[in-house]
C-alpha cells in the first residue's frame, strides 16, 4: 500500500464491510453470518472482570468443610434412629445410633472449628441472635444439639439417670432433621453458581444423604435382629437422595455442568453406585432364611457401601461448587440469561 492509494473515501478499490480483517492478532475467525458478513471482534471468554474473578472461591478446607457436611449428616439422622430404636424396644439399635450421633457431632464440631482455625471463632457467632443468617443459626443449632447426644449418649452407656437420658433423645430427634439439613441452606445460601442454584432441592439430597449413612452404620455395628428400621430407612434414604439429585441437576440449567467434570463427577458417580447397591444389600439382607453369619456379612457391607456412598456424595457437591465458583461462566451466562428473560417479559 503506498500513499497514492488512499483517497478521501478510505482505500481505493476496499470494500471495509467485505475485506476487513478479522481477529488478526487472535487468528481466530467466525464463520459468515449472512451474505458476506464476518465478525468483527474475537469471540469473548469469561476469565475475568478487570484481570481479577468474578467470585472468589471458597477457601475452605476440603476435608475439614466437607467432612463437617458428612458428619452433620450422619449424626443428625442417627437421632432419629435412637429415638426410634427406644420407642420400639430395640435398644441395641438405640445404643449404636445414640453413640453415632454424639461421636458424628463432636468431630463435626472439631473439623468446623479446625477450619476457623479457632475456638473463639465458633464462640463469638453466638454473642447474637440472627434468624436471617444460615450460618448465625446453624451455630445455634449445633450448640444446643451437640450437649444433648452426648447426653443421651452418656445415660444409654452409664445405665442410669434414664428418665434425662430419654428426654435428651427426645430433644436430640426433635433438632436431627434440622442439622442434617441445614448446611444445604448454608451451601445454597452463598453466591457460588452449582451450590445457589440447587436451592430448591439440595436440602432433600442431604437429608436422604444423612438418612442413608445413620442406616449404614446402624446396619454395620448394631445387632442384626434389630436392624429393621434401618434397612427401611437404607432404602428410603437412597430413594430420596438419588431422586432429588437428580431433578436438582436438572432444573439447574448450566450451573450443574461441573457436577458432569472431573473430580466432582467420579465422586457422583461412586456416591450413587455404592448408594443403591447399598440399598439393595440391605434389602436383601433382610429377606426370610438369611440369618447368622451370613446375615451379619451382607447387613456390614450394606453398611460400609452407604456410608462410603454419602461421603462421596458430600465431596462431590463440595468440589463441584468450587469448580463452578473458578470458572466465570457459570455466573455471567445465567445472569445474561435472567436478565435477557426479565426484559423480555417487561417488553411484554
Amino acid at each position: 500500500m503506498t500513499g497514492s492509494d488512499v483517497t478521501r473515501d478510505g482505500m481505493e478499490g476496499a470494500h471495509p464491510g467485505r475485506d476487513a480483517l478479522t481477529g488478526a492478532s487472535t487468528g481466530r475467525r467466525r464463520r459468515r453470518r449472512g451474505r458476506g458478513e464476518q465478525a468483527m471482534v474475537p469471540d469473548a471468554e469469561f476469565s475475568s472482570y478487570y484481570g481479577k474473578p468474578i467470585l472468589n472461591k471458597p477457601t475452605w478446607r476440603p476435608l475439614d468443610i466437607a467432612g463437617y457436611l458428612y458428619l452433620g449428616g450422619l449424626a443428625g439422622a442417627s437421632s432419629l434412629l435412637a429415638a426410634g430404636g427406644q420407642v420400639t424396644g430395640r435398644p441395641g439399635l438405640a445404643r449404636v445410633a445414640k453413640l453415632g450421633a454424639a461421636g458424628a457431632i463432636s468431630m463435626s464440631l472439631a473439623a468446623l472449628v479446625h477450619d476457623l482455625g479457632r475456638p473463639a471463632r465458633f464462640l463469638n457467632m453466638l454473642r447474637i441472635f440472627k434468624p436471617t443468617s444460615p450460618m448465625n443459626l446453624g451455630s445455634w443449632l449445633l450448640a444446643s444439639y451437640a450437649p444433648l447426644t452426648v447426653a443421651a449418649a452418656a445415660a444409654d452407656v452409664a445405665g442410669r439417670h434414664r428418665i434425662v437420658g430419654a428426654a435428651a433423645t427426645a430433644g436430640a430427634a426433635a433438632l436431627g432433621p434440622a442439622v442434617a439439613t441445614y448446611t444445604a441452606v448454608l451451601l445454597a445460601d452463598t453466591a457460588v453458581p452449582s451450590w445457589h442454584e440447587g436451592h430448591r432441592e439440595m436440602p432433600f439430597v442431604f437429608a436422604g444423604s444423612g438418612a442413608t449413612a445413620a442406616a449404614g452404620l446402624a446396619l454395620a455395628c448394631a445387632p442384626f435382629r434389630q436392624t429393621g428400621p434401618a434397612r427401611r430407612l437404607a432404602v428410603l434414604g437412597a430413594g430420596l437422595e438419588l431422586g432429588a439429585f437428580q431433578l436438582m441437576k436438572r432444573r439447574m440449567g448450566l450451573a450443574a455442568e461441573p457436577y458432569e467434570k472431573g473430580k466432582p463427577h467420579w465422586q457422583l458417580r461412586s456416591a450413587e453406585v455404592l448408594t443403591a447397591g447399598g440399598a439393595v444389600l440391605a434389602t436383601y439382607a433382610g429377606r426370610p432364611g438369611h440369618t447368622g453369619g451370613r446375615a451379619r456379612l451382607l447387613a456390614a457391607s450394606a453398611g460400609a457401601a452407604l456410608l462410603a456412598g454419602s461421603a462421596a456424595l458430600r465431596f462431590g457437591v463440595f468440589h463441584a461448587g468450587v469448580a463452578s465458583a473458578e470458572d466465570p461462566k457459570y455466573t455471567v451466562v445465567p445472569q445474561r440469561e435472567r436478565l435477557t428473560s426479565r426484559a423480555r417479559s417487561d417488553g411484554d
